[in-house]
């Protein structure tokens, strides 16, 4: 007598069903793809910002103990001459800071020791780009203490144009003292200073 076969078999799957896993399985690998590449974007973010900060903080750090003693000679408080110097120059990385150490956007009028450059300046209520000519310094500190004098000295049409600068005893009476007198045509100077100053803790460097 024949024996029966007891082999099983296969299982065949309908082909539709087959093209479905086959597209599953191809999507889960995209996503797994687009999820490593995300993640690798926001770790590169993370890491330029960590080094954006450090840059940021070394800029401080370097600056600091020059504005301390600029404070000593000429009252100038630490904090102003800090955020004055990151805010004009995008923390020393101007065309005008990096090549030429001017850190505050003074202006000159000697050709020989001064630069023509482009900058906008609001006026009229809105902001316009102009050519101006701005002080060339040998250094950052020589540009510090050209900021300190030209708050003591005034302008060469009043001496006693900063003389409020001077006497502020806190920096935001400083900074709104500094839009005052004319310094920037930039209405909302004296808070872009403020927010720096406390973001940065800026007013630490202030003596009492």
């Amino acid at each position: 007598m024949a024996r029966k076969s007891h082999r099983r078999r296969k299982l065949k799957l309908p082909r539709v069903i087959w093209i479905f896993l086959l597209l599953f399985i191809a999507a889960i690998g995209v996503v797994g793809g687009q999820i490593l590449s995300q993640r690798a974007q926001i770790a590169d973010e993370a890491r330029a910002q960590s080094e954006a900060t450090a840059k940021q903080e070394a800029f401080i750090s370097r600056l600091a103990p020059y504005a301390q003693e600029l404070q000593q000679v000429y009252g100038v408080l630490p904090s102003i001459t800090l955020a004055q110097a990151i805010l004009e120059s995008d923390w020393g990385t101007s065309t005008l800071a990096a090549n030429y150490h001017n850190l505050f956007g003074i202006k000159g009028t000697d050709p020989a020791t001064s630069r023509i450059m482009t900058t906008k300046e609001y006026q009229n209520d809105q902001w316009v780009t102009v050519h101006a000519r701005f002080r060339v310094y040998a250094s950052d500190q020589e540009s510090m203490k050209d900021h300190a004098l030209l708050l003591v000295n005034g302008t060469d049409w009043n001496a006693n144009q900063y003389a409020a600068v001077l006497a502020a005893k806190d920096y935001v009476t400083a900074a709104k003292a500094l839009q005052t007198a004319g310094y920037a045509t930039d209405p909302d100077y004296p808070s872009k200073l403020i927010a720096l100053i406390q973001q940065w803790h800026l007013a630490q460097y202030d003596g009492n």
